[in-house]
This record gives C-alpha cells, structure tokens and sequence, in this order.
C-alpha cells in the first residue's frame, strides 16, 4: 500500500445472509466502485467485488471469499481504496482529489493561504482540508460555490470569497480552543 491511494467506498454493513455487503460508492458512478480490480482495506487485504447491484442509494456487491452474514458484519466500515496508478488517466479538466493534495490554495486576489491537506468525507458532502501557515488546518465544503477555481494546469486551487470567510471562521473557532 502507499500514500497514494483512491478511496471509492465504505462498506455500511451486510446485506442479506449469503454474505454480501451494502457499500457507500464515492465513484462518480456508483456501481464503478467494483470496476478497478482488487480493492485494498486498511489492514492490508484486499477483496474482489462482484454482482453489484443498486439498492436506493448503496451498491450491494458480493466479496469474493466472505460467504456469510457473520463474516460481512466484521466488515462493517471498511474503506475500499486501489492505488492511484491502477485508476484510468484523467482528461482535461477531470482529476483525482488525491491528485489536489499538497497544492497551493489562494483567495481571488492571489494571496496564498495555505496548502490543500486532503479531503474528509463526513456524510454530508466532501470538505476540503487545508494546512494554515499557524500550523493549523481549517475545512472548506468541497463545491463550487466554495472553490471555484481548481485549476491541476497552474497547480492550485482558489476559494471564493465565501470560502475564504468559512475557512477564516474554521481558524478562528480553532485558535479559540486551543493548540491544534
């Protein structure tokens, strides 16, 4: 495993007896979580996915080698990941988030305010972490309205001026509670 790794899903738990798992895809379409081969977990296995399915808003998949219910509950909460170079190049204006980490970040005006950390994935959408110059870091909502310019050709991104009050605010609650 190395530091550059794609998360595309978390398994939620099991789906019927047989031993299959619900997932919760981060790939742009969902049922591609199961399209990039092996997928690596935290501990170091690595798992093949097959028959998936829809069902609502998760991906049911079989893993090979898990075939029951006990098995897949074990499971619960896993990351699925593949290594960033077994994932299709990108084209113009597509990126991997994975691809952002350690680019500049710059309010509209062109003054740099920190480096992209990486990116959180809490439920509610994406958020973008980005290491302040204090030595702290503050999360901006990963969307275009917050950060309009992502710009992989000059090597930055740039928030809005909402973005850049959010990630202000993000600092200031910090810097109230303390050392990071």
């Amino acid at each position: 495993m190395t530091d550059r790794q794609i998360l595309l899903g978390r398994i939620l738990g099991p789906h019927g007896l047989k031993g299959e798992v619900k997932i919760k895809s981060f790939t742009a379409e969902p049922l591609d979580v199961a399209s990039y081969g092996l997928v690596t977990v935290p501990d170091g296995r690595r798992f093949k996915l097959a028959n998936t399915r829809m069902q609502g808003d998760a991906v049911v998949a079989a893993i090979e080698g898990i075939t029951g219910r006990t098995a897949a509950e074990g499971l619960k909460g896993l990351e699925l990941k593949v290594e960033r170079e077994d994932l299709p190049e990108t084209t113009t204006g597509e990126y991997y988030q994975t691809d952002l980490v350690g680019l500049p970040v710059f309010n509209d005006e062109g003054t740099e305010l920190g480096e992209v950390k990486g990116f959180q994935h809490f439920g509610a959408g994406d958020l973008v972490e980005i290491a302040l110059p204090s030595g702290r870091s503050s999360f901006v909502p990963f969307a275009n309205s917050m950060v309009p310019i992502v710009d992989i050709d000059e090597g930055r991104l740039v928030l809005s001026e909402t973005g850049v009050a959010v990630l202000a605010a993000g600092d200031e609650q910090q810097s109230r509670e303390g050392p990071p």
